[in-house]
């Protein structure tokens, strides 16, 4: 299914501005996204959320028109860097800081990625929001932290090793509960990094 807007980016937007506020458009976003999360994406309806959220579902379509473009905009919307303000000076001590940051948000993330698992293979809009919400702003802040490891001279700029660790860090996150069916918590994000990311990296 792909989502296909009639009308323009700017005309959209202004529309939303116009009817909702930002605080109404929240509520709207927050709700999606949890019954993506709690029901898969595929029996997430947009009627379903106007119930939820006590609204006409012609509110909805008026602003978003289909759902893959209503859930990628709450995606969008959800976007954090939750890696930010993590500099303690030391490589090994902001990757143990990361691993504690990702698995106290592991939980729900890893529910949102994995209910919409198909759905982004048929969507090319709504996998460049997942990508754009989920994934790039925390593969560039765990870069930005290796960046400054390597400048402090903690490890070589051509570590080869180097290139793995975002790879390493989400892949650990969203297999666990595949492989064990338990989420990969705080706790044990970093008993994997000082077991597997540190030694990769000759640190301790």
């Amino acid at each position: 299914m792909t989502s296909q807007a009639a009308d323009g980016p700017e005309t959209v937007a202004a529309s939303r501005r116009s009817k909702i506020t930002p605080e109404r458009e929240r509520e709207f976003f927050d709700a999606v996204l949890e019954q993506v999360r709690e029901c898969g994406y595929d029996s997430v309806t947009m009627e379903g959320v106007a119930a939820s959220t006590r609204c006409s579902k012609s509110t909805l379509y008026r602003q978003w028109r289909t759902k893959p473009q209503f859930v990628a905009a709450a995606l969008r919307a959800s976007r954090r860097v939750r890696f930010a303000g993590i500099d303690s000076g030391s490589l090994a001590e902001d990757l143990r800081q990361a691993a504690r940051a990702a698995g106290a948000w592991s939980t729900k993330d890893t529910k949102l990625v994995q209910a919409l698992g198909h759905a982004v293979t048929q969507d090319a809009e709504l996998a460049c929001a997942l990508r754009e919400a989920l994934v790039e702003p925390e593969i560039a802040a765990l870069q930005e932290i290796l960046r400054r490891g390597v400048e402090r001279g903690e490890v070589p700029a051509d570590h080869p090793a180097l290139a793995y660790i975002p790879a390493q860090m989400f892949g650990v996150m969203r297999v666990r509960p595949v492989l064990e069916g338990k989420d990969a918590d705080p706790d044990y994000l970093v008993c994997f990094v000082e077991a597997a990311v540190l030694p990769a990296l000759g640190l301790t």
